[in-house]
């Protein structure tokens, strides 16, 4: 499914980190691996002499791992340059770190990690780093929603970082509590809300089992947001994966968007994955 990876670097260690994860993944999918450095009107020469370094060392990594690589350094805007290369390249999934601004910003839309979650024509997986030092996970955190699109592809993209990293996934869902009138909430076993998981959630967790993944399924009552946070702490995770928000800015306005929540809170690395590759 991916045969060209994008990985986005800059000035940050973050962004070094995030292409290393991007490098393996490359390395289990068997695809080319590539770098890009966009530098912007008036960006400072440390910031470039950083950034290119960086470059170096991913480029000098993939070729000791006997694989295709290829580094693009452009001057430009930076979200219309990854995109023309990710065009005219033909690339499946482009890697980019989230920088500060979309952490501490509510309703990050109007930052250059969610721009080019939304005008690139391929998969795209945002991350936030907290581990600096860590990019082989071995547990995997994966909060599903119910309905659910793109399964395979999102089966494909945790089943091959699992396989990267030898790590153990947990599809986690996060149901809303049972209620019966007069009776308040409803308190089931864990073998009852194993029972009421959602189909599509089921037929992500059979292309894990096809994929010969080692995993396992919680599903529990709450809160989204909060409890993906609680399982990935207390579970001890080393990497979260998640999808992208699909909410409109009325409704994250409203009710909140369980991404942003995550994304500000979360206690280890985190992928936000969005994914384009039809089932």
């Amino acid at each position: 499914m991916y045969k060209k990876i994008l990985a986005t670097v800059n000035e940050h260690i973050n962004s070094e980190v995030t292409a290393r994860y991007a490098l393996h993944l490359a390395k289990a999918c068997g695809a080319m691996f590539f770098t890009c450095f966009i530098a912007e009107k008036g960006t400072p020469k440390e910031n470039i002499n950083r950034a290119e370094d960086a470059m170096n060392r991913l480029f000098v990594e993939a070729e000791h791992l006997k694989m295709k690589t290829e580094s693009i350094t452009k001057t430009g805007e930076t979200t219309k340059e990854i995109s023309a290369i990710a065009r005219h390249e033909g690339i499946d999934i482009v890697f980019a770190s989230t920088r500060r601004s979309d952490i501490e910003r509510r309703f990050y839309s109007g930052t250059v990690t969610r721009r080019l979650s939304s005008i690139l024509p391929c998969s795209v997986a945002l991350m936030r780093v907290v581990h600096m030092g860590k990019i082989h996970p071995t547990k995997i955190l994966v909060p599903l929603k119910a309905g659910i699109d793109h399964i395979k592809e999102r089966a494909y993209f945790t089943s091959k970082m699992a396989e990267c990293c030898n790590a153990k996934v947990v599809v986690f869902h996060a149901a809303k509590p049972i209620t019966k009138f007069f009776h308040g909430e409803m308190h089931l076993t864990p073998y009852e809300w194993g029972r009421r998981i959602p189909k599509d959630i089921a037929g992500f967790m059979e292309y894990l089992r096809k994929y010969e993944i080692e995993h396992e399924g919680r599903l529990l009552p709450g809160k989204t947001g909060r409890s993906i946070t609680i399982e990935a702490a207390v579970k001890r995770h080393d990497l979260i994966i998640m999808g992208a928000s699909e909410r409109g800015l009325l409704t994250t306005l409203i009710k909140g968007s369980p991404v942003e929540e995550v994304l500000r809170e979360t206690p280890c690395d985190l992928i936000i994955l969005k994914p384009r590759h039809e089932d």
